[in-house]
């Protein structure tokens, strides 16, 4: 194992993503423990022979006197609270997160004036259980990291997340906080309202339509089986850019019924959903090599790297 793998790493939250880099970052070989909110939480970790308590002081002095690198895997609405304590007991640490939006964790770091050290994170995985008992240590394999590269980013904090990232199975896509969210309000939460919206549909039709249900049903309402209150923490909070992106969505849609209630064919919507799809099945990555941390214009040129497909395999 090599030394930047023996790195410590302090996860506040334990839940399914949380959860998942604590078994990944030991499995990696780095110092790893953590915090959660509820007891049972934490002792069924602490079961599975994991360092986790419910006392959240004594898990960041720890944090603090090993100069660990903090994640707060917790869901937006606790963030403010986890933030303070973090302000309290480890202000100098490393800090990032897996929260599903990026710019207003920003914010909030920014607020509790922990800014120096932050880079924003999102590991592009999960599924659709929550807590402990659904986390597993290959979750972020050959997934997409997003790790921001916003302004002002320190290159010695930026590196020690993405290597986290790397060795927890993961690529690296570097990009603008903003962006990450405006990009995931279209391919991460529009598809949690349309599965919402399908499953209604489906369960409109009562018994007889729910027996008839297969494939397509079952797959494009998977996200809605979500618990609601977990839902609604990854949408609220990117409202705006959901917004915008749910509004384009209702156009295709509306374009579609007047096509239909003029006599028409839904033709056109299905040629140009099954271009969009295979684009998708088509997009390949590729590996960003010539651009490290620290670098000049570092961070402006992997955001441009991250815009054009670009993802990091490797930092060595």
């Amino acid at each position: 194992m090599s030394g930047h793998s023996q790195t410590a790493v302090c996860v506040l939250g334990a839940g399914l993503i949380g959860g998942s880099v604590l078994r990944a970052a030991a499995a990696a070989g780095y110092d790893v423990w953590g915090y959660n909110r509820s007891e049972a939480g934490a002792e069924a970790a602490r079961a599975d022979d994991f360092d986790v308590t419910s006392a959240i002081e004594p898990v960041l002095r720890r944090a603090a006197e090993t100069d660990a690198l903090i994640v707060v895997g917790v869901p937006m609405p606790a963030l403010d609270t986890i933030l303070s304590d973090v302000k309290s007991f480890a202000p100098d640490c490393a800090l990032t997160d897996v929260v599903s939006v990026k710019a207003p964790v920003a914010a909030a770091v920014r607020r509790h004036e922990l800014g120096g050290r932050y880079v924003g994170g999102h590991p592009m995985a999960g599924t659709s259980e929550s807590g402990w008992a659904a986390s597993t240590p290959d979750l972020f394999q050959r997934a997409a990291w997003a790790v921001s590269v916003d302004p002002g980013t320190h290159a010695g904090a930026w590196e020690r997340v993405a290597r986290l990232a790397l060795d927890c199975g993961s690529v690296v896509v570097p990009v603008l906080s903003e962006e990450h969210d405006r990009a995931v309000a279209r391919i991460s939460h529009l598809p949690h309202v349309f599965a919402e919206a399908l499953a209604i549909q489906g369960g409109g039709g009562g018994p007889l339509a729910l027996g008839l249900a297969a494939g397509s049903f079952r797959d494009g309402t998977r996200v809605a089986a979500t618990a609601p209150d977990l839902v609604r923490a990854i949408c609220d909070p990117n409202s705006a850019a959901l917004l915008e992106v749910l509004e384009d969505a209702l156009r295709v849609l509306e374009g579609a019924r007047d096509t239909l209630r003029s006599g028409g064919t839904i033709g056109q919507l299905a040629d140009a959903g099954h271009d969009a799809r295979v684009d998708f099945d088509d997009n390949e990555r590729w590996a960003i090599t010539e651009i490290r941390p620290g670098d000049q214009d570092w961070l402006a040129r992997l955001a441009d790297a991250g815009r054009r497909g670009g993802v990091i395999e490797s930092l060595d």
